[in-house]
């Protein structure tokens, strides 16, 4: 982007007109504004703001465009300078004498910009042009920006994950111009200079393609309201200094390609083939050659396979020459800004190969995963975050999703500038990319429940003001003494909410108590840092005490939290005597109640003297007592978990008889967080679709409320209460179930494929000597496909198959101790299992969780837990990730498969002991 410097020098002259104040009316001011004609809408739009202030408050304004006919003593003088200024970028200077002579200095149009509006708030704020004045002020982050995503909470019909075109039925907000203006001039009063707009493939619903004509997705009517609204929108956003970015994910094509090609729009084990890559290339280059002021931001996983030589060949021989295609079309030379989004990719690699190529890169990379919990990152995920920092001259933290924090209100700007500060101090990084508080896929709406009336929908840039002002004022400047944040965010709060300070102070600390609530829960007990977690529903007991088996992100724990244990470390190290380290979860229970209760006090000190924004404020003080709520579940179940996890060790029935009452608090306080919730919220989680799967899976947009979810709990702790009365009636032993192997189906294969049965002493590869050693009764039987192994380790594997009946796939993946993190890296000889944080297809066969957790032990290998892909009847093709993997055979659909953990090659200690709740 060109830089330029603008100097804006303020002469002013104030003449009062006497007229009146004998009356004792206040005397009227003239000024004369002497501003050159240019035409960059950044600075015309700041003088614009800057006039309108002085006229309300009192002045006379007049503007010319030279100093002919002005007086020396009532006029205000604007020059741009043609000399560069001593500012940098975006920043300004207002000097303002005692006898109304001043000057302002922007280091380019956007400091200009900045400049006026800061001087037109003092304005607005002391209802007079303030003298002596001498302020300067400069961004620390050059880039601030915010996400919205034009995607909805369900997929549409016939399509998938991100597939969602730019049209009125599906996106009504996106075409409500008053809305967008609301929402820019938010992003302006807050200096937010950088909008990214996200969508899966939005080239089909915003440019043609000469030689596809038929992959447009909309029709010629909606196509013309889409340019419209790009222009429009662009050029609003530009004269508010802001940028704005087109996301994009990698591989997907418009449905009507793909149609009329016979391919799918996105397969993420789909190798880059020359059709697609044109497709996607010359997309690319149409869209900057219609939009070449816009950027773009490039995901290159999820919809492709990760961490491999096709995301190097897709960046730099795909995308980086669609972008210049567009430019040569043009024939221009100024680059516009590529952002590489550093998810399932190994983009520090990505950014080796591209610098040669294209000199205006950035990267991105997300700062606690897609959650919020914890300001103090480690790890290495912070090692990768200074690779990129190092890679690109501006790296970008994406505060993405917020999983953990939907739907409740939050606005802690202590955490927030804790936040900021380690994002320059322990990532070095120089950006911000801000998701929505909560809600993203419903956006713009709030999940709030505000009327019977479903129709009335509280918006989230009303409800979340907060949100974005702290985000903003600590992207601007990180390092204001913590004292001075008190003062700030105490009167703020208090102006909005009709206050006194005091009482202002209030409703701060509720919100900085609650800002502790929901990252300290996530970090110590959670399964993932992604969105296929919804914390504020709960976590069931068997997540809790066995977290493994829900495929758990270790991620979260070793670098998106401080050092500390995990429930089932805790547990162990207790009942061995061993010391504990750093923040455990038993200590957290008591710290998330202690904040929880001081809120309430807080937020009870500051009711009686609501004045303004009442109705706001009694929805916030609902989510204090949420989180109460939320808080005191946890805290007691986490204790009720820890007594059966003693059982484990002990084998005594009296660790348990102590959780009973403990599990049966925690569901009394889901009561209450029900209570709370039912008439207030629609739902707690924005995503409801199935890649969504703790603490219970969202299919058909189901159990996404309190409500749905109480029976559920209800349920664990009746059978918890039987099991116990079970084991006490068999003397402390366990009832045995009796297993019954599973039947295989009838499966027809290519010829010469290789087969074996699963049993000890089989081998299950065909060119090694690796044999099972033991094996869990279920999957005893089966028919296995032998693969070559050599063959696996280099290429994907790839399974031909015929049935005449649905069948499941039973694929075994292995599980490795110590797994690098992002768990999907090619120096592990082993296939990567699914996972839904690197891969939203993980779910689309229903492969994404594990059915049988330690199924099968192969001599010199590691353990190995079993998913399962599910198939209509009919000729059919598997392709798994590069590595070792095992098929272990094939079962009709309909026959129920136990979920569980077998045992199999672990110690008896660490045997799963989930049957207590099922």
């Amino acid at each position: 982007m060109s830089r330029c410097s603008f100097l804006l020098v303020i002469w002013i002259g104030l003449n009062v007109l006497a007229g009146g104040i004998a009356n004792a009316q206040q005397a009227s001011r003239e000024l004369t504004i002497i501003a050159p004609q240019q035409t960059n809408p950044r600075v015309s739009f700041g003088l614009e703001k800057l006039t309108a202030a002085l006229t309300d408050a009192g002045y006379a304004v007049t503007v010319k465009d030279n100093t002919a006919g002005a007086g020396t003593d009532d006029w205000l003088a604007v020059r741009i300078a043609d000399s560069a200024a001593s500012l940098p970028k975006e920043a300004f200077r207002i000097r303002m004498a005692a006898d109304g002579k001043g000057e302002l200095t922007g280091g380019d149009a956007t400091g200009v910009l900045y400049g006026c509006m800061e001087l037109a708030r003092r304005i607005m704020e002391h209802d007079e042009m303030p003298a002596p004045l001498d302020v300067t002020d400069q961004p620390e982050m050059v880039l601030r920006g915010t996400a919205i995503g034009i995607q909805k909470p369900y997929y549409l019909p016939g399509r998938t994950v991100y597939e969602y075109p730019y049209t009125p039925d599906v996106f009504p907000w996106l075409y409500d111009r008053d809305l967008w203006i609301r929402y820019l001039d938010m992003l302006l009063e807050n200096r937010y200079n950088s909008l990214y707009l996200w969508n899966g493939h939005p080239f089909a619903s915003l440019v043609k393609v000469d030689d596809y004509p038929y992959a447009v997705e909309v029709d010629e009517a909606t196509f013309r309201k889409n340019e419209a609204l790009f222009a429009f929108l662009t050029a609003e956003a530009d004269k508010r200094g802001i940028w704005i970015i087109q996301m994009f994910y990698n591989i997907i094509v418009s449905k009507p390609f793909a149609g009329h090609h016979g391919i799918k729009t996105q397969d993420r084990n789909r190798p880059i083939i020359p059709l697609i890559a044109d497709y996607t290339r010359k997309s690319i280059a149409a869209f900057v050659e219609k939009y070449p002021n816009v950027g773009l931001l490039v995901t290159l996983g999820e919809a492709m396979e990760g961490v491999g030589q096709d995301d190097v060949d897709w960046f730099t021989e795909t995308v980086i020459p669609g972008v210049q295609d567009g430019l040569v079309a043009l024939g221009l030379d100024e680059e516009p800004p590529i952002v590489l989004r550093a998810h399932d990719t190994d983009a520090p690699r990505v950014m080796e190969a591209a610098k040669p190529l294209y000199g205006n890169l950035y990267t991105m990379a997300k700062y606690n995963g897609e959650a919020l919990t914890t300001y103090t990152p480690r790890g290495k995920w912070a090692e990768l975050h200074r690779a990129l920092s190092a890679a690109a001259p501006v790296h970008i933290q994406n505060v993405h999703i917020l999983a953990n924090l939907e739907p409740f209100r939050y606005g802690s700007p202590d955490f927030i500038q804790k936040c900021v500060i380690a994002m320059h101090e322990v990532y070095r990084s120089n950006g911000l990319h801000l998701y929505p508080q909560a809600s993203y896929w419903d956006w713009p709406y709030a999940a709030d429940r505000i009327s019977a009336d479903s129709t009335r929908r509280l918006l989230q840039l009303d409800r979340d003001w907060i949100w974005y002002r702290a985000w903003a004022r600590y992207a601007w400047n990180s390092k204001r003494p913590r004292a001075g944040e008190e003062t700030y965010w105490s009167s703020v709060l208090a102006d909005y909410y009709g206050l006194d300070t005091a009482r202002g102070k209030a409703v701060l600390r509720a919100y900085e108590e609650t800002g502790e609530i929901a990252p300290k829960l996530l970090r110590r007990y959670g399964i993932t840092d992604g969105n296929r977690q919804t914390l504020t529903l709960g976590m069931f007991m068997t997540q809790l005490i066995n977290p493994y088996r829900y495929s758990l992100f270790t991620l979260l724990y070793e670098s998106e939290a401080p050092p500390g244990e995990m429930i089932i470390d805790e547990a162990r190290k207790r009942w061995r005597g061993e010391p504990l380290i750093g923040e455990t979860p038993s200590r957290v229970t008591e710290e998330v109640v202690s904040h929880a209760e001081a809120a309430v006090r807080a937020i009870e000190q500051a009711t009686p003297a609501v004045t303004r924004n009442r109705a706001e404020f009694e929805r916030l003080r609902n989510d204090i007592y949420c989180y109460e709520a939320l808080a005191k579940h946890f805290a007691a179940k986490v204790k009720a978990a820890m007594a059966v996890l003693r059982y484990k060790y002990s084998h005594d029935v009296a660790d348990l008889e102590r959780a009973r009452p403990l599990l049966a608090e925690s569901v009394a306080h889901y009561e209450t967080l029900v209570h709370l919730t039912e008439n207030t919220y629609y739902y707690a989680n924005s995503m409801q679709t199935p890649q969504r799967r703790i603490p219970i899976r969202a299919a058909d947009g189901k159990f996404k409320t309190w409500k749905e979810m109480l029976p559920l709990y209800r349920r664990e702790y009746d059978n918890f209460i039987r099991n116990i009365d079970s084991l006490k009636s068999a003397a402390g032993n366990p009832q045995v179930t009796t297993i019954r192997p599973l039947t295989p189906a009838a499966v027809s294969l290519p010829d010469g494929q290789k087969r074996y049965t699963v049993s000890a002493g089989s081998g299950v590869f065909s060119d090694g000597e690796a044999r099972i050693t033991a094996v869990a009764p279920e999957i005893e039987g089966l028919q296995g496909v032998a693969f070559d192994r050599d063959r696996q380790l280099g290429e994907r594997t790839r399974l031909r198959f015929s049935a005449s009946v649905p069948v499941q796939v039973l694929v075994g993946y292995f599980v490795e101790d110590k797994v690098p993190f992002g768990g999907d890296n090619r120096k592990s000889p082993y296939a990567p299992k699914p996972t839904l944080e690197h891969d939203a297809s993980a779910g689309d066969y229903g492969q994404a969780d594990v059915k049988i957790a330690n199924a099968i032990a192969v001599g010199g290998l590691p353990r190995v837990n079993i998913h399962t892909y599910s198939f209509p009847a009919g000729n059919h093709q598997l392709e798994l990730p590069q590595g070792l993997s095992l098929v272990l055979g094939f079962v009709e659909a309909g026959v129920p498969l136990r979920v569980y953990d077998a045992g199999v090659g672990v110690l008896d200690e660490d045997r799963d002991i989930d049957w207590l709740f099922e």
